[in-house]
């Protein structure tokens, strides 16, 4: 059973920068598009940023020119570089398969934003 673990969050203040890394227990990037959600409390779980086999990307208008994805075939990785955030970036980070969530969710990652 593939097992995701992110990590990287942490707080940070308006403007400043994170980058999240999301590591799977098996090789499976070359299969499937992966991308990053998050879900902020009260609110669903949202597709943010999103890169396939062949290497195209996209990002949620919310997001686009701030955030960008990428990925390391060789240590199993997918990282998202997040650069001037906001308070409204605040969230549970994740990463899955997209657009289907083929595999179990990790633990996550929190980011918060601080005015």
């Amino acid at each position: 059973q593939v097992q995701l673990v992110e990590s990287g969050g942490g707080l940070v203040q308006a403007g400043g920068s994170l980058r999240l890394s999301c590591v799977a227990s098996g090789n499976i990037f070359s299969r499937y598009a992966m991308g990053w959600y998050r879900q902020a409390p009260g609110k669903q779980r949202e597709l943010v940023a999103s890169i396939g086999s062949g290497g195209a990307t996209n990002y949620a208008d919310s997001v686009k020119g701030r955030f960008t994805i990428s990925r390391d075939y060789a240590k199993n990785t997918v990282y998202l570089q997040m650069n001037s955030l906001k308070p409204e970036d605040t969230a549970i980070y994740y990463c899955n398969s997209s657009p289907l969530t083929r595999y179990s969710w990790g633990q996550g990652t929190q980011v918060t934003v601080s005015s």
